[in-house]
């Protein structure tokens, strides 16, 4: 019941931000739109910018846990890359409404909560490096592509989803997860490891991408 509270707080949160932005929308408009009291408003969050705070996390936390989770249950440093890019692209479905206010308004947050946010976004970097590093020892990817500038343009490339992705678009988000894979991994691949049969399955075959 309580963890039912706190979701529908962030999501009215996110809809009053989205409409009248942060500083436009009080805890009092969010305690009633979301039909509770400021006692369970302060019962989760100890302020607005706690609130923004959490918001940032949910998603922040998402694709870390999920690189962490790749890089513990996942064998070849390709599979751990696709699994990595899979789950960093699905976030822009799972938490859109998330990443939209996280655009429009992280220069409200607070320093404290920025050193937060900063240390995980450091942490899921260098997770990402650390596995292009890994395949280029093991002689899956490329050593002529820098480490870190492989892994920023990679990072760079699936963050510009948030402009630019539907949820009634032509693609659904695996399939799109799958168009990023492919031109991710066949980019890094080594001739060895491009004629892989094993890493075949990560290849995209006969796929119409006109429409997004």
């Amino acid at each position: 019941m309580a963890t039912e509270l706190k979701d529908k707080i962030i999501d009215t949160a996110l809809r009053l931000f989205e409409q009248h932005g942060y500083h436009g929308v009080s805890v009092h408009q969010i305690v009633q739109e979301s039909g509770t009291s400021k006692g369970g408003f302060y019962h989760h969050f100890q302020s607005k910018d706690e609130l923004l705070y959490v918001i940032h996390d949910y998603f922040i936390s998402y694709v870390l846990n999920k690189a962490q989770e790749a890089l513990a249950t996942s064998q070849s440093p390709t599979e751990k890359l696709q699994s990595i890019i899979q789950s960093f692209v699905k976030v822009f479905h799972l938490y859109k409404p998330h990443i939209s206010v996280f655009y429009q308004e992280s220069m409200y947050l607070k320093p404290q909560y920025i050193q937060v946010i900063k240390k995980k976004r450091d942490q899921y970097r260098d997770l990402l490096f650390k596995v292009i590093e890994e395949g280029r020892e093991k002689g899956e990817f490329r050593k002529e592509l820098p480490i870190e500038i492989t892994g920023m343009s990679i990072l760079g490339m699936v963050n510009w989803t948030y402009k630019w992705y539907r949820v009634d678009g032509g693609k659904s988000i695996e399939e799109i997860a799958n168009i990023f894979s492919d031109i991710v991994l066949q980019s890094l691949w080594t001739e060895q490891a491009r004629d892989c049969p094993d890493y075949q399955k990560y290849r995209l075959v006969n796929s119409n991408t006109h429409s997004i």
